[in-house]
């Protein structure tokens, strides 16, 4: 299989993308949204062409708010970022946000409000460790399913290496999609929301399927070659689980990228980064579960067979 027998370059690639991807949260980091920090987010669309930003943001200054963000998105829209609005503070920001947006004071408004989002404090630091937990309660739940799973399979790899396994490539599998984020949202304003963390969570349950069904493929081989005592070298095994899944998950991956790219092109824009984020995870976590998952097993079966001192 050309997968086993290149394994180290496809080792070597992965390292490269995680380092690019490691170095992208590092350099740009992950600007958090609402969900996690709390505050209020205005989003306004202008009807006759939206004035400068400068302008926006000197009209709204005179409200006393602190410190606030104006960000374009589209053509004719702007999102303003503050701290939780009061009722009032909210009504007084579209009132300034009309009159700058009239060229006279006595026309009628051309700003239409198209969404106003309101977190406090306390329930964004409370979402940020909700979200924490929920991805680390998903990794410790497939930990243990895998390694009861497998636990009549203990050799060359002991059970609970499968898991780690498998950990080890969903790390891979959240970071790369993480990195591009992270990418994403320094060149476009994009922030990370409830949406981001759906996507990352769906991810997890993408991708461990996806590599079990190459990892129940070698536990079926194992067990034959151990009944018939057939004396399969283990790299053969694993070259032969992967040559008749290869198939199931391409077509898999393709399905599903063709969904989230008409999601991209065609939905709406609030699903857009969403679909994004879990397009990338589809593609890192077909390459991870067909070029890196299983032939690591290969490495880790002889680290497991070295003679002990």
């Amino acid at each position: 299989m050309f997968v086993v027998t290149h394994r180290r370059f496809f080792f070597w690639l992965t390292g490269a993308i995680l380092v690019a991807a490691l170095g992208a949260i590092v350099v740009w980091g992950l600007p958090l949204g609402l969900d996690f920090t709390g505050g209020s987010l205005t989003q306004v669309k202008y009807e006759h062409g939206r004035p400068p930003l400068a302008d926006i943001q000197t009209q709204v200054a005179t409200i006393p708010l602190g410190t606030i963000s104006v960000r374009a998105f589209g053509s004719d829209a702007v999102a303003i970022r503050s701290r939780t609005l009061m009722p009032e503070e909210h009504t007084a920001v579209l009132a300034a946000i009309s009159h700058n947006a009239s060229m006279d004071s006595t026309s009628s408004p051309q700003a239409t409000e198209l969404a106003f989002t309101s977190v406090g404090p306390a329930l964004g630091s409370q979402f940020t460790h909700k979200a924490l937990w929920a991805i680390l309660a998903v990794i410790f739940a497939i930990v243990l399913y895998i390694a009861w799973a497998f636990r009549s399979v203990s050799r060359p790899v002991p059970s609970w290496g499968y898991g780690l396994t498998v950990v080890a490539m969903l790390a891979i599998d959240i970071i790369v999609p993480t990195g591009f984020f992270a990418a994403y949202a320094h060149f476009t304003g994009a922030e990370v929301d409830s949406l981001f963390v759906v996507a990352l969570l769906a991810l997890l349950g993408y991708c461990v399927n996806d590599v079990i069904v190459i990892f129940d493929r070698v536990r079926e081989h194992l067990a034959r070659n151990m009944r018939e005592n057939n004396k399969e070298t283990f790299d053969v095994t694993i070259g032969k689980s992967i040559s008749e899944t290869v198939t199931r998950s391409i077509n898999t991956a393709l399905t599903v990228a063709l969904a989230l790219i008409a999601l991209i092109f065609l939905g709406a824009p609030a699903t857009r980064t969403f679909a994004l984020v879990m397009l990338v995870g589809v593609v890192a976590g077909t390459f991870s579960s067909i070029c890196r998952s299983a032939p690591l097993l290969i490495p880790l079966a002889r680290w497991f067979a070295r003679p002990k001192a």
